[in-house]
């Protein structure tokens, strides 16, 4: 099949991470997949959620957003419209999971990590590169709190990164831009850690359903476009020696 943008269907877009983007965050960097360009930060806070008050526990969230010229047409901001959408908020809380899956939250003290994925570009798969965006600002900001003698022990347990995937006219395709996945009869989500456990699998059936060893099919595909994207975030944690 003949790729918009010329990939091999099992080829990742190109793929780049960028960290220590913002001044005055404990943790950030710029994520951007092909056409997608996702910024991330992490904010450290001393405070932790009321319930986990006296717990000895720290605590992982996330919020997501698009900014209003991210896509071909504008789009009002949340904040005029006196709501987030369900959209940012289905987006918000599947991000803080898939983070919370590789920390220790009691070695991370109690103190909470903020965590910031605000879409600038948008061209599919903008939850799976804030997943993958997030956990490096999350890396960061545990490496300033490491600096600050604010940590026992290291909280991150395991990489965790995403990737969409889906079939297209009856090929299976790797990292589906927008015109890609606006097509797809089944399109999939798929978050992992590096240790090959899965974190979340959103696959959908557009129309027909499909079968198990297309599903098998699409989770090994998946598997092996999140080793390359595993290697990125690592060359881009290089100096965060644990």
């Amino acid at each position: 099949m003949l790729r918009i943008d010329g990939r091999d269907n099992e080829d990742l877009r190109d793929l780049s991470i960028s960290r220590s983007i913002s001044k005055y965050a404990e943790g950030s960097c710029l994520i951007e997949m092909g056409d997608t360009v996702v910024h991330c930060t992490a904010t450290v806070d001393d405070r932790v959620p009321a319930w986990l008050v006296d717990s000895h526990q720290g605590w992982v969230t996330a919020e997501y957003g698009m900014l209003p010229r991210a896509t071909t047409e504008r789009s009002p901001r949340e904040a005029t419209r006196g709501q987030r959408s369900g959209r940012s908020q289905e987006i918000s809380r599947l991000i803080g999971r898939c983070l919370r899956a590789v920390v220790d939250l009691h070695r991370l003290g109690q103190r909470a990590i903020q965590l910031d994925c605000d879409v600038l570009q948008a061209d599919g798969g903008t939850r799976t590169a804030a997943i993958t965006g997030a956990y490096v600002a999350l890396a960061e900001a545990c490496g300033y709190l490491r600096e600050k003698k604010l940590l026992k022990s290291w909280p991150l347990r395991d990489q965790v990164a995403a990737i969409s995937l889906g079939l297209v006219s009856g090929e299976l395709l790797l990292d589906l831009c927008y015109e890609e996945d606006s097509r797809a009869a089944v399109d999939m989500n798929l978050v992992m850690t590096a240790s090959g456990y899965v974190v979340e699998v959103q696959a959908t059936a557009e129309g027909a359903p499909f079968s198990v060893k297309q599903m098998d099919q699409m989770l090994a595909l998946g598997r092996q476009g999140l080793t390359a994207i595993f290697a990125k975030q690592e060359e881009a944690l290089a100096d965060l020696t644990k």
